[in-house]
């Protein structure tokens, strides 16, 4: 059986391409990993990425004759096509919750997404953020809040186990750490437990051993 093929860019900057890659890795699902430059003058890159999908953007997951475009697709994908890792819950309740709070990030949180783009080269330092940033800070620790006190007992994850929720809140971690935004104790506790994850480690070794710079996401 031919191997997956995961086209992402950027690790140091592209958290939509986090969430598959870490579904995947953190699973032992073997794949092939293509990483394409964003945001380049090279035209090469961008026919790229048209290669692997007419939509224009990473991630893009493709399996044979497959191609799925679009981070929560993948993860979607992935859960069905390996059903035996259990990136969702098995209780029906549970799975409804997990896939409630992977579509509020999936369409949500634009103001933090704004002001506090992911780049794993930043040095830690606080930034100022607008009420509604603040808000969507607020949210995102009542979720996981919430979710740790339903299913904690199951393990130290969002749902117990490693699953697609914690994959989709992943870049997340990332951007309340280099932002040095104030979070209550629980959230810090969560946000250890992910970044003591080998698959988390990983990505961000290699995001930080990155050279390319794009400046419009430096000035955070």
């Amino acid at each position: 059986m031919a191997a997956l093929k995961l086209a992402i860019g950027n690790k140091n900057y592209s958290s939509w391409s986090m969430r598959p890659w870490l579904a995947l890795r953190a699973n032992d699902i073997p794949f092939v990993e293509t990483l394409i430059p964003l945001y380049t003058d090279n035209p090469a890159d961008k026919e790229q990425i048209l290669s692997f999908s007419r939509a224009g953007k990473v991630p893009v997951l493709v399996d044979g004759d497959v191609t799925v475009w679009d981070s929560l697709a993948i993860i979607e994908y992935i859960a069905e096509r390996y059903p035996e890792v259990k990136l969702w819950p098995d209780d029906v309740a549970a799975r409804a919750h997990a896939r409630s709070v992977c579509a509020e990030m999936h369409s949500g949180f634009v103001p933090l997404r704004n002001e506090c783009g992911m780049n794993l080269h930043r040095p830690v330092r606080p930034l100022a953020l607008s009420a509604d940033a603040k808000a969507n800070v607020a949210r995102i620790e009542e979720i996981w809040r919430e979710c740790r006190t339903r299913y904690g007992a199951k393990g130290p994850f969002l749902f117990g186990r490693f699953g697609a929720a914690d994959a989709m809140y992943a870049p997340v971690v990332h951007r309340l750490r280099t932002y040095a935004i104030d979070v209550a104790p629980d959230t810090k506790a969560y946000m250890e437990t992910m970044m003591a994850l080998p698959a988390f480690q990983e990505w961000t070794r290699d995001g930080l051993a990155e050279t390319l710079v794009i400046e419009k996401f430096e000035d955070a």
